[in-house]
């Protein structure tokens, strides 16, 4: 299987970077394919403009869904995101990395969906969800949170932890065909003893081992 990992989070000393060295060393372990987009590490510029398009169809008013049709029918994507997107073409399965930062994703990775989900490449009018062009092929995402399970459900303070992750799983992954498997959440692992995040690398791991066997919770099997 091959594997597209995005990971979002400025210190690779974190647990983020943990959890990410982790899915590398697992998946290849496990005979998988791993390509990877470190996007702090790349320096990834998230701003979703003219920049994207080595030409314009309109050089004198900016519609990015209108340049994204022209783009993908005339091959002329900047080289940064034609690369991602090549990646992204080839992944069977989809990992997001990163931190929940003001209940998102972070601005950097934010802005690889913006920029590398085009429309007339990545994803079609008129086709999406179950119709979507990666229907059939899998993602996960894999997160940290500031605060502990306790304040993640539709009473607490933070809210239900599905609704909050909607916009991600059901919104962009969903939306150009994934299949979404359950998330992997470590709640405030800056709060655990380093015997906690341990045992969490060693569950991680262990997950990863047989996630191509994994039945989605968003999506059907086909």
């Amino acid at each position: 299987m091959k594997v597209l990992i995005v990971y979002a989070h400025p210190e690779p000393q974190s647990f983020n970077g943990a959890l990410f060295d982790t899915a590398i060393d697992t998946l290849e372990a496990a005979g998988h394919t791993v390509m990877t987009s470190d996007l702090y590490a790349m320096g990834f510029d998230p701003v979703s403009d003219r920049r994207n398009f080595l030409d314009m169809g309109n050089p004198d008013y900016l519609s990015l869904r209108h340049e994204q049709l022209i783009a993908s029918e005339t091959d002329t994507f900047a080289a940064e995101i034609d690369g991602e997107m090549a990646k992204l073409e080839e992944a069977e399965l989809l990992l997001f990395q990163f931190p929940l930062w003001w209940f998102g994703m972070p601005a950097i990775l934010k802005g690889w969906v913006d920029r590398v989900f085009a429309l007339g490449r990545i994803h079609t009018p008129g086709y999406t969800h179950r119709e979507g062009r990666f229907a059939g092929r899998k993602a996960l995402l894999s997160l940290t949170t500031g605060e502990p399970a306790s304040a993640f459900h539709p009473d607490a303070p933070c809210g239900d932890m599905d609704t909050l992750l909607a916009p991600i799983a059901h919104g962009m992954l969903h939306y150009v065909g994934f299949d979404v498997l359950q998330p992997a959440i470590f709640h405030a692992p800056q709060q655990v003893a380093e015997a906690v995040r341990d045992q969490w690398l060693n569950e991680w791991a262990a997950r990863l081992t047989t996630v191509e066997l994994e039945t989605p919770v968003i999506g059907a099997t086909r």
